[in-house]
């Protein structure tokens, strides 16, 4: 049987970027237009041009610099001004000096907004509408119509947001995306509204939703809709936009089309929704939240012994959908929490044999440790390094025979200055070497660091290839005050992968070297042949 096709409209590069603390450059814009393209999704609404200079740049250059093969690039406006003129109205000629074949424009449906927002009747609002439409259609653009707080609009006046729908209709609008641009509609209430619109324009129109996510329910309501008709769904990537949102196109377009089995994206392209996610994140440098459904690096991560261990006899107990759908994979988290099942499935995929006193010495020390602060969900590479000790395994790279750290005040500027001394062993026995080094740095890390690299780097030249990316501290018992016991994470790259380690003290230097000490074993352990 053919899938009903519901079309996804993507509006990342318009309303996702009004969320707080996110910008794009054009280079930005043109590269999430290029991964969107490469999704899938039917149509990109690339922003409002005139409205400020990059849009107008955008929309020049992605009709040079974009191949799209899948999407429909779309320009964003609004109606005529009211009591104006369509031949002169300049939102309208930037809609056409754009190029795109499909325009989308934005209509006032609530009289509300009309008489009060606009200043203008009820006649003159459904006029700037039937105008606009027909100008752009005359003009060879194919027209869809955001019906802006359409829900509000249809519950304190349906006459004249139907009305407002006629409008569109009878110049020759292809689209008519119904809006909850308070967000604040419930999927009752969308349901109901959408089947009434649905009977009334009949098939002379594609019915469409745009939900913000105001009380949580933009993806409900979107969907929602479309059980009730709607055939086009328009949201962002990640849910981005402003104040709380808009409806997340990662969670609403894996829910349609592995749930209800519509089609949403091409044959062969939903399995890319978790990269395309987390690849629009960086670009935006706006993280995406690990327990976001289906793309979420937790979205199918396993911490609790109980599912892990039916995890392993049935892969499906405890995942509502093979998680390779959406380019996702099941990951099981090794914490206090963890089975032996947990720990077997752990040692297989480092490819680390262990036997039954092994596994349960993991665990006796996992409790242990995680009561004294450590957390090893965050901490892959210390994690690893445990369950390797636990099997065994000594490393044989270098012993710190001791270190020290002095913090001196420069009284002529006001400044601190750091040193560090460590002093450290290479090599086994009678035949090791002392070296003794001592380095100046940028806080007591940094000269640690400094000071151990240099006397491991004349043997192991390959550190110098491994850099850390990052440093987070938490304080774990903050009613001690200063004496609280300090959670350390630090994050390493060599280039080819990334780690991260952990160190637990009540004096954060110690804290730090310990994680810092562990980053540059596993460095070590894992480094290129």
């Amino acid at each position: 049987m053919k899938q009903e096709l519901v079309e996804v409209f993507d509006t990342t590069l318009r309303d996702g970027l009004q969320v707080e603390g996110v910008s794009a450059t054009v280079d930005d814009k043109l590269r999430i237009a290029a991964q969107l393209d490469h999704l899938g999704v039917h149509f990109i609404e690339g922003g409002w041009p005139g409205a400020n200079p990059k849009d107008v740049e955008f929309f020049a250059r992605a009709a040079t610099e974009l191949a799209l093969s899948t999407s429909t690039m779309v320009a964003f406006g609004s109606t005529r001004r009211p009591r104006g003129k369509v031949d002169d109205d300049a939102t309208l000629r930037n809609l056409l000096d754009a190029n795109t074949s499909t325009v989308c424009i934005v209509a006032k449906s609530w009289d509300y907004h009309v008489t009060e927002a606009l200043q203008t009747t009820l006649d003159e609002g459904a006029a700037m509408i039937a105008d606009s439409v027909e100008f752009l259609v005359g003009a060879g653009r194919r027209v869809m119509v955001d019906l802006e707080h359409f829900f509000d609009g249809y519950k304190h006046n349906p006459e004249f947001a139907l009305r407002a729908i006629e409008a569109a209709i009878l110049k020759g609008a292809s689209h008519l995306v119904l809006c909850d641009t308070n967000g604040g509609s419930l999927p009752h209430d969308v349901s109901q509204v959408v089947a009434e619109v649905k009977r009334h324009v009949g098939g002379d129109a594609i019915i469409g939703i745009h939900c913000h996510d105001d009380t949580g329910c933009a993806v409900a309501n979107s969907m929602a809709a479309v059980m009730a008709g709607a055939r086009h769904v328009q949201g962002t990537l990640n849910g981005l936009g402003e104040r709380t949102g808009n409806c997340n196109l990662t969670t609403v377009i894996p829910n349609l089309q592995l749930k209800l089995g519509m089609q949403c994206l091409p044959d062969g392209r939903i399995e890319r929704l978790t990269s395309v996610s987390h690849h629009v994140a960086e670009i935006l440098n706006r993280p995406l939240n690990p327990q976001a459904p289906y793309v979420g690096g937790s979205a199918f991560a396993h911490k609790a012994g109980l599912h892990v261990s039916a995890i392993k006899r049935a892969k499906d107990a405890y995942e509502h959908v093979d998680p390779e759908l959406v380019g996702n994979g099941t990951r099981f988290v090794v914490s206090e929490m963890a089975g032996r099942a947990t720990i077997e499935i752990k040692a297989e995929e480092l490819g680390l044999p262990m036997d039954g006193p092994a596994v349960n010495q993991v665990i006796d020390d996992l409790k242990r440790l995680e009561h004294e602060g450590y957390h090893f969900e965050a901490a892959d590479a210390s994690l690893e390094l445990l369950m390797r000790r636990a099997a065994g395994w000594e490393q044989n790279f270098f012993r710190v025979e001791s270190m020290r750290v002095i913090t001196d005040e420069l009284s002529a500027h006001g400044a601190f200055t750091t040193e560090a001394t460590v002093k450290v062993w290479l090599g086994e026995g009678a035949s090791g070497q002392r070296y003794v080094e001592t380095a100046e740095g940028n806080g007591p890390v940094n000269a640690i660091d400094t000071a151990l690299r240099a006397a491991l780097e004349g043997t192991f030249p390959h550190l110098a290839h491994v850099h850390l990316t990052d440093y987070k501290v938490r304080i774990l018992d903050g009613a001690t005050a200063t004496g609280a016991i300090t959670r350390v994470l630090i994050d390493f790259t060599n280039g080819e992968r990334s780690w991260t380690t952990i160190g637990v003290s009540s004096n954060i230097i110690e804290a730090s070297w310990r994680a810092l000490e562990e980053g540059l074993i596993y460095g070590l352990l894992h480094a290129p042949v």
